[in-house]
């Protein structure tokens, strides 16, 4: 499933509308910018990621809507596990393979 068909089944959106499309990727995009922005590698800010899916997740469900009672609590999970994210060097930090020269 593409990750904008998971966001709007996280969103509850059963529309095929094209506002909502056009908004929910633009929050996507920007959740994927912020996490960069953040210190995460622009590498492994990908959408097969489960960590980064997850806090991708987490930043639409927060900004989504205009009266979204539980946006606080979903912003707070964002943030939470952002922190966690750029806490890992596995994130944050680029693989250096050396290879053998002889």
């Amino acid at each position: 499933m593409a990750l904008i068909d998971e966001v709007k089944v996280a969103c509850r959106i059963t529309t095929s509308d094209e506002g909502y499309t056009t908004e929910l990727n633009s929050l996507i995009d920007a959740a994927k910018k912020d996490l960069i922005t953040s210190g995460i590698l622009e590498a492994k800010a990908v959408e097969t990621d489960a960590l980064i899916k997850q806090c991708i997740l987490f930043y639409c469900k927060g900004h989504f809507g205009y009266d979204n009672a539980d946006a606080p609590r979903f912003l707070n999970a964002y943030d939470l596990m952002k922190q966690h994210l750029c806490s890992l060097q596995d994130y944050t930090v680029e693989s250096t393979t050396t290879g053998s020269g002889a």
